[in-house]
């Protein structure tokens, strides 16, 4: 089927199943190859990339809306999001079906509530839904190649520096790094989302300080120089800097 013709059979079914005006967009960051990427959606329809949005249901809480469309654009579940802006600009979305009439549900204007999340890419098996082309991790330092659709573009960067503010205050890594790490490996982490480097002296007592990492009798094999120690994270103890916040970083 025309993938027009698709969003047009739609529209009628989408008014009576959701809200008008209000959508919601997940920005899910990972990290590979110590770059960080994010998850987009590349649609049939005008063949751009998009992030794995959608609408809410009349019959659901905002929360559950994002969880569940995130399954349904991606295959991807159990992921802890939080809520970080608003998007609302006139013709934000309006513009990008610009071939249908006014009366199609799409090209109504929509206010979009923002999620993130930081998982590994490795943990999900991607699951690109019946209007997309193709699901995928894209980096960051690729996102000027590619042509992103409607203001996603925006909401990427808006994410991005949210969890730069956040960083401060709150840990991260337990769903970006491997279970077992090094030192090295968590700094570079940190590098890479605030964009720069850090004083490897001053950032290993910082985030020892934190009490949220448990040293291993392990150490990583098959470098050159001296094989440095490996940490996991202490689950119990993230959980509550997370819920608490941090007062040594």
């Amino acid at each position: 089927m025309d993938s027009k013709q698709q969003i047009l059979n739609k529209s009628n079914e989408l008014k009576e199943v959701f809200l008008p005006h209000l959508s919601a967009d997940p920005v899910i960051f990972g990290f590979d190859q110590n770059e960080l990427k994010v998850l987009l959606l590349k649609m049939n329809y005008r063949k751009q990339w998009l992030l794995p949005g959608g609408y809410v249901r009349k019959d659901e809480d905002l929360d559950e809306a994002v969880v569940r469309i995130l399954q349904e654009r991606a295959g991807i579940t159990g992921v802890y999001l939080e809520e970080f802006g608003v998007f609302g600009k006139k013709n934000r979305s309006e513009f990008y079906f610009e071939d249908f009439d006014e009366t199609l549900f799409h090209k109504q204007r929509f206010v979009t509530i923002g999620y993130y999340a930081l998982y590994n890419p490795g943990r999900f098996k991607l699951i690109a839904d019946e209007y997309s082309e193709t699901c995928e991790w894209v980096y960051l330092s690729k996102l000027p190649e590619i042509e992103l659709a409607m203001d996603h573009r925006d909401i990427i960067e808006k994410a991005l520096l949210t969890l730069r503010e956040k960083i401060s205050h709150k840990p991260i890594g337990y769903n970006l790094l491997p279970e077992k790490f090094t030192l090295s490996e968590l700094q570079k982490l940190y590098e890479v989302i605030l964009g720069k480097e850090l004083n490897r002296g001053n950032f290993y007592r910082k985030i020892k300080n934190m009490g949220i990492l448990k040293k291993l009798n392990e150490q990583r094999k098959g470098g050159a120089h001296k094989a440095p120690d490996l940490y996991s994270f202490d689950k119990r103890k993230y959980m509550k800097a997370l819920e608490n916040g941090l007062n040594s970083w």
